[in-house]
């Protein structure tokens, strides 16, 4: 087994078995206007949409997770599976492995039982200035996906015991890469949000969307220490969390999708109010999936989504990113200094 192999078994097992979530979301901090006659019938309420060309039966993707060995690839089928069923998207793990080990594509594959999914590829922003651009888009062709994560990942590769930390000359690599892909490009954080000045950044480089993977979920600055890293305390709410991380990436002017700490339909609702066009997770889709409770997760979500909407009277989600809400405590705050 390769040392990409391991690393990745081992953030399997660190997710499942730890806690590895810190921080706030900020979604707290939205409240949704309630209407108590809503004046449309709940039963015809759509949640359904469109997200870079794909129809989605509601604004929800289970974003990167994994892939490289045989209990990844029973994750991505799984998954892949249930998404296929349910009509929503799906990201899968770095693919640096397929381009090192070729062999391990098949871990990766999942056409063939999800042939209508939007699926997402995955390359780490570091690895995009060592492979060229044929490399990292043959690689995403093999898995026919639709578009192509990059991931950002700076804090996850201090904390990492064998981290890449130069990223210097990642926004031209990002760029070539954009100019070559035939596919859109999203770039997404791991866990620390992305701000304004930088989505802004990242469009210009060429990118399609942005998923924010802000503070509040799945820490990778923990999950890397608790993997023999750096003592991790000063740093374990570091960064933007997701709710501000969306109003930042919005005002850059592409779709966004709101990960970080998503965990019900309502947190769902709120980031669309908030400017999102997706939301995302991957802890609990992977917790759900090692419980065989995947289809219970969605089925409770869509229902609160739904819900949410019928109560702001949003009979579809453009009605939901329009509907009213109040914004408090810090990230009121944060958008009076941020978002003038």
């Amino acid at each position: 087994m390769t040392k990409t192999e391991e690393r990745k078994n081992d953030h399997l097992n660190i997710c499942v078995n730890e806690n590895v979530e810190t921080g706030s979301t900020w979604l707290e901090h939205v409240k949704l206007v309630h209407y108590s006659l809503p004046e449309i019938n709940f039963n015809e309420v759509d949640t359904s949409t469109e997200f870079l060309g794909k129809k989605f039966s509601m604004p929800l993707m289970i974003t990167a997770i994994t892939g490289g060995t045989k209990r990844a690839q029973e994750i991505n089928r799984k998954i892949a599976r249930v998404a296929q069923d349910k009509g929503i998207g799906m990201g899968v793990g770095s693919q640096r492995i397929m381009i090192e080990k070729p062999g391990t594509s098949e871990t990766f594959y999942v056409r063939d039982i999800a042939p209508d999914i939007f699926l997402a590829g995955n390359i780490g922003v570091y690895q995009i200035k060592q492979y060229s651009p044929e490399q990292v888009l043959e690689a995403t062709d093999r898995i026919e996906a639709d578009a192509l994560c990059v991931h950002l990942n700076a804090a996850q590769e201090v904390f990492q015991p064998e981290g890449d930390t130069d990223f210097s000359g990642c926004l031209d690599a990002l760029s070539d890469l954009c100019k070559a892909a035939g596919i859109p490009v999203i770039a997404k954080e791991v866990g620390n949000g992305i701000n304004r000045t930088l989505a802004k950044e990242l469009v210009s480089a060429g990118v399609s969307a942005i998923d924010t993977e802000g503070v509040g979920g799945t820490s990778w600055i923990l999950v890397d220490s608790l993997r023999g890293g750096p003592d991790p305390s000063q740093f374990l709410d570091w960064g933007i969390p997701t709710a501000a991380s969306v109003m930042e990436c919005a005002a850059a002017g592409v779709p966004v999708i709101a990960s970080g700490g998503i965990r019900t339909g309502l947190d769902m609702a709120k980031a669309i109010s908030l400017g999102a066009s997706l939301a995302g997770f991957a802890l609990p889709a992977l917790k759900a999936v090692e419980e065989n409770r995947l289809i219970d997760l969605l089925d409770r979500i869509g229902f609160e989504l739904k819900t949410s909407m019928f109560l702001t009277r949003s009979r579809t989600v453009s009605d939901l990113a329009r509907a009213e809400k109040v914004i408090t405590g810090p990230l009121l705050e944060w958008a009076g200094q941020r978002m003038k």
